[in-house]
């Protein structure tokens, strides 16, 4: 497990950022808040200096669990606590809800959580699934984050493709009403919607864009630039993991029957994005991994304007 995660569950089996501790059934919010080890609150405490002088404008972040300073931020800072976190998603999708996974990362000063949207989508002839992630810092270091993440069932990748006319992401600040926001960003739904309506728009243009094995290569050594000066060994690694691209292109059996065109390109890189091994597996690597859940795959996301472009 990675570094930096300190409590976690996924179900059945680690999902594509290989990360849990494994349970057999999706809980629900109040079993899922346990397993995840998120069943604590953040409590604001007045800062002092060592001379008993109160700190003016700032407040600590303490986890009333353990005692832990989660991070020092401005009074005008809200708190969303771990439970609202589970709440707004139950309100969001309706009671019964079953998470798929959810923790905590460097200490608690960061925590997410993940579901299965109910809706299933048929788009080019395969099963995506969208799910929702929520994501929260606890240590002032960045905003309240919703986003649909749609991942191809037959494989587990993930498709959280940048369009340019739907929004897969929401996100709010830590002050002003946090609950107004809360209740904005229920809008969240009807955002993935969209977004998976217009994911099935594309990618439909995506199956009649036709590509030519000179264009997939040429895609690929974009994507995998090389270093005009790069070392033998650099070079060599390169070469690999352009291989290792091409043959998720070419040889994967679940892309056998789609054809030569953009859309078998957008899958190929989103499974090498997805599950390639990198060149330096560092420990926080499946952490970094799952984060792009929710900020989105730059290798993607190349790829898609490169396509686009064409």
């Amino acid at each position: 497990m990675a570094a930096n995660v300190e409590t976690m569950f996924s179900v059945r089996e680690k999902p594509w950022h290989g990360l849990g501790k494994i349970v057999m059934e999706a809980p629900t919010s109040a079993e899922a808040l346990h397993l995840a080890g998120l069943d604590w609150n953040v409590v604001q405490e007045p800062i002092y200096t060592e001379f008993n002088e109160p700190v003016e404008g700032y407040k600590a972040n303490v986890r009333d669990s353990d005692r832990k300073v989660l991070g020092v931020v401005s009074d005008r800072y809200k708190v969303v606590q771990n439970a609202d976190a589970f709440s707004f998603t139950d309100e969001l999708i309706g009671k019964g809800v079953r998470y798929e996974t959810a923790g905590s990362l460097q200490e608690g000063k960061k925590v997410w959580l993940l579901t299965r949207l109910p809706r299933e989508y048929i788009i080019a002839g395969e099963r995506i699934s969208p799910y929702l992630v929520f994501s929260n810092t606890h240590d002032g270091s960045g905003s309240v984050k919703v986003a649909v993440t749609p991942v191809r069932v037959v494989c587990n990748n993930t498709l959280n493709l940048a369009l340019d006319k739907a929004s897969r992401s929401f996100s709010m600040i830590h002050t002003g009403n946090i609950q107004d926001k809360i209740q904005e960003a229920r809008d969240t739904l009807f955002m993935a919607e969209e977004y998976m309506d217009c994911l099935g728009a594309e990618f439909e243009q995506l199956r009649r864009q036709k590509m030519t094995d000179v264009q997939v290569k040429e895609y690929i050594n974009l994507l995998l630039p090389m270093e005009k000066e790069a070392t033998r060994l650099q070079s060599k690694n390169i070469i690999r993991l352009r291989e290792d691209m091409m043959k998720r292109y070419y040889d994967a059996p679940d892309l056998q029957t789609v054809g030569n065109n953009a859309y078998r390109f957008i899958n190929a890189v989103s499974d090498f994005a997805t599950h390639a091994n990198p060149l330096r597996r560092t420990v926080n690597y499946n952490e970094n991994l799952f984060a792009r859940t929710i900020d989105g795959n730059p290798l993607i996301d190349k790829a898609y304007q490169l396509i686009k472009a064409a």
